[in-house]
């Protein structure tokens, strides 16, 4: 019992667990609003129609709060710490939460104004969360691993998901969709996610990365005992004095990423597009209405609702093959080959969707439509959450220096909050408008985002944070973007064992299995 107790308590997991109950957390607020956007009292409460553009409004600007906290809490983070960016971000979230819990509670004036609120200050807490946790996760993890690592905690993400969606739907089906406590229940319940990561937070390390960047030598050393023990924390701290002192003379701001001719620009627009081609995936949009997604396939309201529960719990236990996989044939791979098949599933949806729609008039059963549809769309979330769903939040990781790790998660958070942003709030708009046709749009932008990162994405699996840093000046060396052409095309793919071997500086893990 004494292994399993010191094996549990080991700094290593505990980060882990931490890292990835904040990534659930993350994912519990995307399947929040699914069920509470068709709660009739909730309408009435806020006083809007189930069709009116600010219910689609009143989802999407938690995004814009997002954008916000990412950077707030990625300046935070750069000036006082991870730890005390995280704890900022998770109070900040539990505030948010409470307004949206008491809006409209015993009162009916300015209940949609104090939800807006609400949902706008959740948003500035969960991304800062977003900003920061993969930053402080990466930090500690080792080269080989970083992939495996951030993919488990996102499919934590997708058990907040599922987490979600069955508060929501065991609220409605036991108390209606026209009883208040159908809606408040399930987001008091996301109370319990910032509470808890608020009281365990002291026990775990500072990033080391982090005191030596603030020249706190002392500090560092002592987060490295903490973490691996007097024996190893002496080599440890040599071996990342080495690499800060050969990143200290480098000062990077978001001028340096956001101009064109910014020392950093490059590696900003890799992390730019990356979110970009996420929401063109269309699957901010499914996370948020995943039951009207189903009634585009002819299903009725209930077994819709439990279509996209079995579609959210397929989803977490295919996010396995994320993380078995992401270090192993790369992430370039992971992610074109599931833009492309996305892609191809969105084309057959709109085919059956169509079918489905007018089955009637074409004389052939619904359900020869409706039950291929199921399949193909359980194919594409799988192909989503293996490709997409972790990958674009470990690049922005691995690709910036020491100094602008944060500023490039949080320029990440950012654009994924404003993509979402647009997805989620033109989304009903497609429903109401489009119809099944809203699949063949997400066909087409699957392929572009496919195509995209088959072309400008850089294979970043493999290779430590200085390699990744190679490629973009190997890049401005050939005079070129496309991956294919630039270091004579050696970043398309891993590079073979053989040539990842040796670690030192910041190639040097902090976390290593042992």
């Amino acid at each position: 019992m004494s292994w399993l107790k010191e094996s549990i308590m080991d700094k290593k997991h505990e980060v882990v667990l931490f890292s990835s109950t904040a990534i659930a957390l993350y994912g519990y607020d995307q399947g929040m609003m699914s069920l509470i956007n068709t709660n009739y009292d909730y309408l009435d409460t806020i006083g809007v129609s189930e069709e009116d553009p600010l219910v689609g409004v009143i989802v999407s600007v938690y995004y814009l709060g997002c954008a916000v906290g990412a950077v707030v809490a990625s300046l935070y983070a750069d000036k006082k710490g991870r730890k005390p960016s995280i704890f900022a971000c998770l109070a900040t979230t539990s505030l948010g939460n409470l307004l949206m819990f008491v809006a409209g509670l015993g009162y009916s004036r300015g209940a949609l104004t104090i939800f807006f609120i609400g949902r706008v200050i959740l948003g500035v807490g969960v991304g800062g969360i977003d900003a920061v946790i993969p930053v402080y996760s990466s930090e500690l993890a080792s080269d080989g691993a970083r992939g495996k690592a951030l993919a488990q905690e996102f499919q934590m993400n997708i058990f907040g998901l599922n987490m979600a969606f069955a508060v929501n739907l065991g609220v409605t089906m036991a108390l209606g969709k026209y009883n208040q406590w159908a809606w408040r229940i399930p987001i008091i319940v996301m109370q319990m996610y910032p509470v808890l990561l608020l009281s365990v937070i002291q026990r775990l390390p500072e990033t080391p990365r982090w005191f030596l960047y603030h020249e706190r030598q002392d500090d560092a050393h002592a987060s490295l005992k903490e973490i691996y023990g007097e024996d190893e924390a002496k080599s440890k701290l040599d071996e990342l004095v080495q690499a800060q002192e050969e990143e200290s003379s480098q000062s990077i701001g978001y001028n340096d990423m956001l101009r064109p001719n910014g020392s950093e620009f490059h590696p900003t627009v890799v992390t730019i597009m990356g979110q970009v081609n996420q929401a063109l995936t269309g699957y901010g949009a499914l996370s948020v209405y995943g039951p009207q997604i189903f009634e585009l396939l002819g299903f009725g309201v209930r077994t819709s609702e439990y279509l996209t529960q079995g579609n959210y719990v397929f989803y977490f236990f295919m996010m396995t093959f994320a993380w078995l996989l992401i270090d192993r044939v790369g992430r370039r791979i992971l992610m074109v080959s599931g833009a492309f098949g996305i892609s191809g599933c969105f084309a057959i949806l709109t085919l059956l969707g169509g079918l489905a729609t007018n089955s009637s008039q074409l004389g052939i059963p619904n359900l020869a439509a409706s039950i291929p549809g199921i399949v193909v769309l359980y194919i594409a979330t799988a192909m989503f959450g293996i490709g997409w769903l972790a990958t674009v939040w470990l690049i922005p990781t691995e690709i910036f220096p020491s100094t602008a790790r944060a500023q490039g998660s949080a320029i990440s958070v950012i654009i994924w909050g404003l993509a979402n942003f647009a997805v989620t709030f033109l989304t009903p708009i497609g429903f109401n408008n489009l119809k099944y046709w809203l699949f063949l749009v997400f066909a087409v932008t699957n392929g572009f985002a496919g195509w995209w990162t088959w072309a400008y994405s850089p294979e970043t699996g493999g290779r430590s944070f200085e390699e990744n840093q190679q490629f973009f000046t190997d890049a401005k060396d050939d005079k070129t973007w496309l991956v294919a052409k630039v270091g004579k095309g050696e970043y398309k793919r891993m590079p073979k064992q053989e040539e990842a071997d040796g670690e030192d500086g910041e190639s040097a893990p902090l976390l290593r299995s042992r």
